[in-house]
């Protein structure tokens, strides 16, 4: 492992450390970070503090902070695989797909399976459409990516249907899930998210080497050993399992997965897939973000894929302006 390596991925992880520390303390009721830490240290707290703390916040910053790292890190898996800056779940559908399987089993349409387990399919199924539309070209360039616009649209204009189509309380109950919040978020999804996390990440890791040498071209790549359709297919596995369990978390929060890793690479070797500064980056922008939602009109919330959108869609334009769409990664 590199030096620089080392050092980024330490740095951003006492931003995430930073962050945290302030989504904790921040609030309508604001607790001093001194305080913070001493409760998390030695368990003094007063009873206030002690609910707001660990019953309000503390599960609101985890869910932050691993669905940031969920999204950041399955795009960029996204974003080498497909050799394109703009590949990421949002972008190609399959957050939506993931929100429209979500909403489905919370309005009581179709299948009634939790929310995490059909999140999970509509990821899985919104990728194999676009991979399968995208032809012979798999997740490499533009055919899979407009294919992922074009499922995403309507994954969107279902779940818009779904919601049209049932009682105002069932509508309410899934409202959050299309926008993105991580307010009162399920405990069992969180917990699952964590697991899956740690998993995707090592397995990401795993194949990191072969994904710096996948950023070539494919000619190269196979002679260096490597069977790129094999990566790819394992790669967006990964990023599918990824998605669907961010989703099932805090619902489709747009441009994480695309400025997290853009983060990552502006401070990483421009030779190596920053994967673990990218999951890091990620839970940096979450937790900001989430923080934002929370201040900017409190006491009213603006949920975090708003804020995400808000700051995400300048920085879209900024690619899109300054790329030629044949640069890839």
């Amino acid at each position: 492992m590199q030096r620089r390596t080392v050092l980024v991925n330490t740095a951003l992880a006492l931003g995430v450390a930073v962050a945290a520390l302030a989504a904790l303390s921040l609030g309508t009721i604001p607790l001093h970070p001194v305080g913070v830490l001493r409760a998390f240290t030695t368990g003094e707290a007063s009873q206030q503090m002690a609910l707001i703390l660990f019953e309000l916040r503390l599960p609101r910053v985890m869910a932050g902070a691993l669905t940031g790292a969920a999204f950041a890190l399955a795009g960029c898996l996204m974003q080498t695989l497909a050799r394109n800056r703009l590949a990421t779940p949002g972008i190609i559908g399959i957050d939506n797909a993931a929100t429209a399987f979500a909403v489905a089993s919370i309005t009581g349409v179709g299948i009634g399976l939790a929310p995490p387990a059909m999140a999970l399919v509509g990821a899985a199924t919104a990728a194999a459409l676009a991979f399968a539309l995208a032809g012979r070209t798999g997740t490499r360039g533009y055919p899979f990516i407009m294919a992922g616009v074009g499922i995403g649209a309507i994954a969107g204009a279902i779940t818009q249907l779904m919601l049209t189509r049932v009682a105002i309380d069932a509508a309410n109950a899934a409202y959050p899930w299309t926008v993105g919040s991580l307010n009162s978020r399920e405990a069992m999804a969180t917990h699952l998210l964590a697991g899956g996390l740690a998993l995707c990440w090592l397995a990401a890791l795993g194949i990191g080497r072969h994904l710096n040498v996948l950023r070539l071209s494919e000619t190269v790549a196979t002679g260096l050993g490597t069977h790129p359709g094999r990566l790819r297919l394992a790669g967006l596995g990964i990023a599918i399992l990824l998605t669907g369990l961010a989703v099932a978390v805090a619902g489709p929060v747009g441009f994480v997965a695309l400025l997290g890793p853009e983060m990552a690479r502006s401070v990483s070797h421009p030779a190596r897939v920053p994967l673990t500064a990218s999951a890091l980056a990620g839970a940096i922008l979450m937790l900001l973000a989430d923080l934002a939602g929370r201040m900017i009109l409190a006491p009213l919330e603006v949920p975090v894929g708003i804020v995400t959108a808000i700051a995400g869609s300048p920085w879209l334009l900024w690619i899109l302006l300054r790329q030629t769409p044949g640069r890839a990664l």
